[in-house]
């Protein structure tokens, strides 16, 4: 299991997307959330999109491995999903918030973390922006928050500063495929 955490808007999605693309020994979880869809987001793409009181059912019915309150909004992961995915013998890779990933590495401390960081502050508020097309009502909330998520980036076992794309996940990607011949 691979658990990337990141402020919103620090490219963990990216990198979690793209190696899912390039290697096939990765499953990516689609997560379940009571926030509203973005623009070129679609059901399942990349969440399962649910009332709150469709999620506060299914937390009642022990479907989620875990979940959280982030952003003032509902995030769980199915276990269903997980189950799948190790049955065909495949490395489940996630992004979550921080407390989802502290969930994961307790239920499963084999697991490997990774941090994504932005440059800066003022370089995720840019990115965040720029990838919502507008300021958004909760940029606040979520600023404040990545400054609290920041200053636990150092319990994860790497942290990678995501400024060049291209340079920042080449070297995500060697970390991975070391970890992976661990035996």
């Amino acid at each position: 299991m691979l658990i990337l955490a990141a402020p919103s808007g620090a490219g963990k999605s990216s990198f979690v997307d793209r190696i899912c693309q390039e290697d096939d020994r990765f499953v990516d979880t689609v997560t379940y959330t009571t926030r509203s869809m973005r623009k070129g987001e679609s059901e399942g793409f990349p969440y399962h999109y649910v009332s709150r009181e469709e999620f506060e059912l299914k937390i009642s019915q022990d479907f989620f491995i875990e979940w959280a309150v982030v952003h003032n909004q509902l995030y769980g992961t199915p276990v269903y999903q997980i189950e799948e995915a190790w049955k065909k013998n495949k490395c489940i890779i996630m992004d979550v918030d921080v407390q989802g990933a502290k969930t994961f590495k307790e239920k499963f401390p084999s697991a490997k973390t990774v941090f994504i960081l932005p440059p800066s502050i003022d370089e995720l508020r840019r990115r965040i922006v720029i990838r919502d097309g507008r300021v958004p009502q909760d940029l606040e909330v979520r600023m404040k928050n990545a400054e609290a998520e920041m200053k636990l980036s150092q319990t994860f076992d790497v942290q990678i500063i995501n400024d060049i794309f291209e340079d920042s996940y080449l070297g995500f990607k060697k970390i991975v495929d070391d970890w992976l011949k661990q035996p």
